[in-house]
C-alpha cells in the first residue's frame, strides 16, 4: 500500500475522435502527502486539467481513463465504481473549477445549494449546515454571509461566484482538494486573500491541494512541489525552489523567462516559440523539439525521465548543458 495520500502510476487519458484517438494524458506520474501542494503547470492543452479531472473520475464517455492507477489513500480510483466515487467526492476530495458555474446551479439559492452538500455526506441539522455554510462565506471574505446566503448566483459577481465555489469545496473538510486555475477571475487583492486561505488549510488541516494553473509567481509561493506538463506529459517534476531556481527542460525555462516580471522595463517580452503540436500528430521523440533552440537529432528518441539537479526531468541536452 502507497504511504503516500495521493500516488498517480503511468495515468493515461484518451478521447477518441473521428481522427483518430488522443491521449491527452500521457504516462503521468507524482506522489502528493497530506499538508503538501502540487503545482500542475503548462500552457492550455498540456493536459493538466484533464489529469484533475480524471482524478474526480469526472471524464464523460467516450473519453476514458485507458491505462494506470490513481491511488488515494490505497483506493485506486480509475477502478472504483461510480457510486463508490459519488460516496468520496464532495466528502474526502473536492474540485475546485474554473468556471464556477460548473459548481453553481443558476435557480436555486445559495443556502440550498450549499446545504445540500453538507446532507449529501453528513447527517446534521439544516440550522447547523447553515450556519457551517455561512461560515465558509465568511472564511472566503464574502461580506454579509447570513444575508448572502439567500441570494441566486446571478446576484453575485464572477469574483464573488467564484468565492462561493470555494467555498462549498471546505465545506466537508475534504482530505484532497483539486484546484482547477480558481483565481483566475479574481483581483489581485482577493487572490492573495484566498491563497492564504489555502495555505491556512494546508497546514492546520493537513488538506492536500493540487494547483493546477499556467501562474509561475502564484505556484513558486504557493507550492511545495511543481509538476510541468507538455503535450499530454509530465516533462519536469520535483521541489518547487529546484523546477523554479534550476530548470532543466528547455520548455521549463521558457515558460519561466516569458513571467513579465522577469523581463527588463521598455524590453520585449520573452516567451516560447511557435505553438503546441496537435496531439493527433506529435513529432517523434521529444514532443517540445519543433520549438526548441537546442534540439538535434538525438532528440527523435522518446526521452527517459532523468534525475538531475535534485529533480527528474525529460531532456537529452538540459538547460545547464553547454552546447558544443
Amino acid at each position: 500500500m502507497s504511504s503516500h495520500l495521493l500516488e498517480l502510476r503511468g495515468l493515461r487519458t484518451a478521447f477518441p475522435t473521428r481522427a483518430g484517438e488522443i491521449t491527452a494524458v500521457d504516462n503521468v506520474s507524482f506522489t502528493l502527502d497530506r499538508g503538501k501542494v502540487l503545482g500542475l503547470v503548462g500552457e492550455s492543452g498540456s493536459g493538466k486539467s484533464v489529469t484533475g479531472f480524471s482524478i474526480m473520475g469526472l471524464i464523460e464517455p467516450p473519453g476514458r481513463i485507458t491505462g494506470g492507477q490513481i491511488l488515494f489513500d490505497g483506493i485506486d480510483l480509475a477502478n472504483l465504481s461510480r457510486e463508490g466515487m459519488r460516496s468520496l467526492r464532495g466528502r474526502r476530495i473536492a474540485m475546485i473549477f474554473q468556471d464556477p458555474m460548473m459548481t453553481l446551479n443558476p435557480v436555486l439559492r445559495i443556502d440550498t445549494q450549499m446545504i445540500e452538500a453538507i446532507a449529501a455526506h453528513e447527517k446534521v441539522s439544516r440550522t447547523e449546515a447553515r450556519g457551517r455554510a455561512r461560515d465558509a462565506l465568511a472564511q472566503v471574505g464574502i461580506p454579509s454571509p447570513e444575508e448572502r446566503l439567500d441570494a441566486y448566483p446571478h446576484q453575485f459577481s464572477g469574483g464573488m461566484r467564484q468565492r462561493v465555489a470555494i467555498a462549498i469545496a471546505l465545506l466537508n473538510k475534504p482530505d484532497l482538494i483539486v484546484a482547477d486555475e480558481p483565481t483566475t477571475a479574481l483581483d489581485v487583492t482577493i487572490q492573495a486573500q484566498i491563497l492564504a486561505e489555502i495555505q491556512k488549510l494546508t497546514s492546520e488541516r493537513g488538506t492536500a491541494l493540487i494547483w493546477i494553473t499556467h501562474d509561475l509567481s502564484v505556484v513558486s509561493r504557493l507550492a511545495d512541489e511543481i509538476a510541468v506538463m507538455y503535450a499530454g506529459r509530465v516533462v519536469e517534476y520535483g521541489k518547487v525552489d529546484a523546477v523554479i531556481n534550476r530548470p532543466m527542460h528547455h520548455y521549463t525555462a521558457g515558460l519561466i523567462h516569458s513571467v513579465p516580471s522577469r523581463n527588463k522595463r521598455g524590453s520585449r517580452l520573452a516567451q516560447i516559440p511557435g505553438m503546441t503540436p496537435s496531439l493527433l500528430d506529435l513529432p517523434a521523440g521529444c514532443a517540445f523539439r519543433t520549438r526548441c533552440a537546442r534540439a538535434d537529432t538525438a532528440c527523435e528518441v522518446p526521452p527517459a525521465l532523468i534525475s538531475q539537479a535534485g529533480h527528474l526531468h525529460r531532456c537529452v541536452h538540459p538547460t545547464n548543458e553547454v552546447a558544443a
